[in-house]
């Protein structure tokens, strides 16, 4: 009998699922969540953390073997550790992540990684607190890299840094995040700027893309590519050719697109699955979970649902429409 797996009609496997565990954030950043008035998921709107676990093993036994927690901000969800307890137990999973902005993150490392979680990836889009409060509307930088510090003492790998460069904001301060790569070891991986915020504001010209950061970066150190794990990964990455420590990636969804390696699948706080960050269709999940479907049921729908997704996300295509769903509702 031939086992049934996530596999898309571009025969592009699925092996990674990102969960949003919340949609709301204690950051109010300007490309994702900007307004403080936003009106949040109901409680009852939510995916518990059965139904979460449930999905979750479902698609393990498809042939996922990476579960990313996101958000919103994954660590505002209460109880969040033992949700990463009862996942990293599922028979079939190798690698359980989380993306946070860190902030708080010093006081619960230890409990995060006590639980079962493998690595963490922590957002950080300035150096400067005055730039960080402007981005994030939050004084919480050094809340940030205390907390990149402490994963790294309770015995996490260095933690990948997020920064999502944005230009006439932050991009003067590619080479010095360069820099902090150097100093602490960690992986800084610079994103591109995407068509993701709840106000609809994207302006391409506030986009720097990763060949321009490469360029500000190599003015200062000189870089040496790595051969990346497998052809799905998102960054290209890059090592200090005179051997520091830390790492260099680039995230370019806009300029250089990676669609055609995409072994990623998103299931929404609210219990949607989605195909694509930029997808404008939902694929409703909890309706099968509250009606008690079984698990053969559900596993088929998740089949069905990969195998509508597209081919890319058409953001350079003059049809293209941006998503009515944030970030923050999607799960990066």
């Amino acid at each position: 009998m031939i086992r049934p797996v996530l596999q898309d009609k571009f025969g592009r496997m699925i092996k990674d699922l990102r969960i949003s565990v919340t949609d709301r954030c204690n950051f109010r950043c300007f490309y994702c969540i900007p307004d403080e008035n936003i009106v949040w998921k109901r409680k009852q709107e939510l995916l518990t953390y059965d139904e979460i676990i449930l999905v979750s093993e479902i698609a393990i036994s498809l042939g996922v073997d990476k579960l990313r927690l996101t958000g919103g901000e994954p660590l505002v969800r209460k109880d969040i550790e033992s949700l990463i307890a009862r996942l990293s137990k599922i028979p079939g999973l190798c690698d359980l992540a989380m993306t946070t902005n860190g902030a708080g993150l010093k006081t619960r490392a230890s409990v995060l990684r006590s639980a079962g979680l493998n690595r963490i990836t922590i957002s950080c889009d300035s150096l400067k607190p005055e730039t960080f409060r402007a981005i994030t509307k939050r004084d919480a930088l050094q809340s940030v890299l205390d907390g990149i510090e402490a994963s790294m003492a309770v015995g996490f790998p260095p933690p990948k840094v997020n920064c999502v460069v944005i230009r006439g904001m932050n991009d003067d301060e590619v080479a010095d995040f360069a820099d902090f790569a150097r100093a602490t070891g960690v992986c800084v991986r610079f994103i591109e700027y995407m068509p993701l915020d709840n106000g609809h504001q994207w302006d391409r010209r506030m986009l720097v893309s990763g060949r321009e950061v490469l360029q500000r970066i190599e003015e200062r150190h000189k870089l040496a590519p790595i051969d990346r794990n497998s052809p799905s990964e998102t960054a290209l990455k890059y090592a200090f050719a005179d051997g520091a420590p830390g790492e260099i990636g680039i995230i370019a969804p806009v300029t250089m697109p990676f669609c055609g390696a995409c072994s990623r699948l998103r299931l929404t706080a609210d219990g949607n699955l989605r195909t694509c960050l930029f997808s404008m269709v939902d694929h409703n999940i909890r309706k099968l979970l509250r009606a008690r479907a079984t698990r053969d049921q559900i596993g088929q729908f998740m089949i069905d649902t990969v195998l509508k997704k597209k081919a890319g996300h058409r953001i350079n295509e003059p049809d293209f429409i941006q998503p009515p769903r944030t970030m923050s509702f999607i799960g990066g």
